[in-house]
């Protein structure tokens, strides 16, 4: 049902034109999916005429990024030894934002994000050095979380701020339906939730391009989790209503350029494979509540298995959570008790 145009990627370092003026760049990453896509957009400054770039996107603080974009920098390198005007960044994760600063910084060039963006990925930032907080602990623990898991994450609290390059506290809101003249076209900003609390995506009808970040992406289905800081959150009801208006506002003829895999075109069916996944995870999650459960017990229904590996297991608990959350909301299953800190839930009674 997708058609992808590109059957490889660029190169650590190196670039793919898809479109007058848009280059596709590729970053590694330590961890999966072991790749984000940037893209590089022609630009120019109104005021001076100086010719350069807008970057979508930024990649991990890490040195391997560093060594790629000095050589995507460099006079020979595929931009050419041109200036950065611009970086816009979609949303708050490591991989997005974590070398936002490291460039600003270095081009003097401001940033562009969605107010609650930049505020989460400052607080992201800020962790690092510090104590895990009760409440958060207590959202773990309330989860079913084991006694070593929770000394785990208290000895790994903050690595993800490690990630991130000291962000702009200084920085250009970017609002939903506002236009930005990028070079010669006009980009739409999108705003999706769910997977992030406002995540910015960019649709060019000049280009027929739409630059979609995590929230929407071809062969996966983007993490929809509940986080400490809102426990009561229903992010899955923002997920659908962010697939229905992205469809609605944005046209199927467009190529899709997502954060991980490959650019491709479908993007309406994309959307719609989107919505039956989450509906059957949650048909799955509803059928097996016929005896209470904790969130770490709805890991077998809603991804066929139970979560073991550490490192899924943060993922794991705030997307069961977004899903029972939202079965409470819709009154189609209950917290049947607390339990020494543990929440426990089943179906509501018929």
């Amino acid at each position: 049902m997708l058609d992808y145009p590109w059957t490889d990627a660029p190169a650590p370092g190196a670039a793919i034109a898809l479109a007058p003026g848009v280059l596709w760049l590729r970053m590694p990453m330590p961890m999966a999916p072991r790749h984000i896509n940037l893209w590089a957009i022609r630009d120019r400054d109104p005021q001076t005429g100086l010719r350069g770039w807008t970057i979508v996107d930024a990649g991990l603080h890490t040195q391997e990024t560093i060594d790629h974009w000095e050589a995507l920098l460099s006079p020979s390198g595929a931009l050419e030894g041109e200036p950065i005007l611009r970086v816009v960044v979609t949303h708050l994760h490591p991989d997005h934002a974590g070398m936002a600063g490291w460039l600003t910084r270095r081009f003097d060039a401001p940033l562009s994000m969605t107010e609650r963006e930049h505020r989460a990925c400052c607080a992201m930032f800020d962790e690092d050095g510090r104590e895990a907080p009760d409440d958060v602990l207590a959202f773990n623990r309330r989860a079913g979380w084991s006694d070593e898991q929770i000394t785990r994450f208290r000895s790994r609290f903050g690595s993800f701020g490690r990630l991130i390059h000291p962000p702009p506290r200084e920085y250009r809101v970017l609002r939903d339906g506002e236009t930005l003249q990028i070079g010669d076209y006009a980009w739409r900003v999108v705003v999706g939730r769910g997977h992030s609390p406002e995540h910015a995506c960019l649709h060019c009808p000049g280009l027929k391009l739409f630059i979609s970040g995590d929230q929407v992406l071809p062969r996966t289905s983007s993490n929809v989790s509940v986080v400490p800081s809102e426990p009561d959150g229903d992010p899955i009801a923002d997920w659908f209503d962010s697939i229905d208006r992205i469809r609605e506002t944005v046209p199927d003829d467009v190529l899709v350029l997502p954060a991980h895999n490959l650019p491709f075109r479908g993007l309406h069916a994309r959307l719609d494979q989107l919505a039956t996944t989450t509906t059957s995870s949650l048909d799955a999650l509803r059928s097996s509540l016929d005896c209470p459960r904790r969130v770490v017990d709805m890991f077998a229904p809603l991804f066929g298995r139970p979560i073991l590996e550490y490192e899924l297991l943060i993922l794991a608990t705030g997307e069961g959570q977004a899903h029972i959350n939202h079965l409470l909301q819709r009154r189609e299953a209950v917290a049947c008790r607390i339990e020494n800190g543990v929440a426990w839930y089943c179906a509501a009674a018929a």
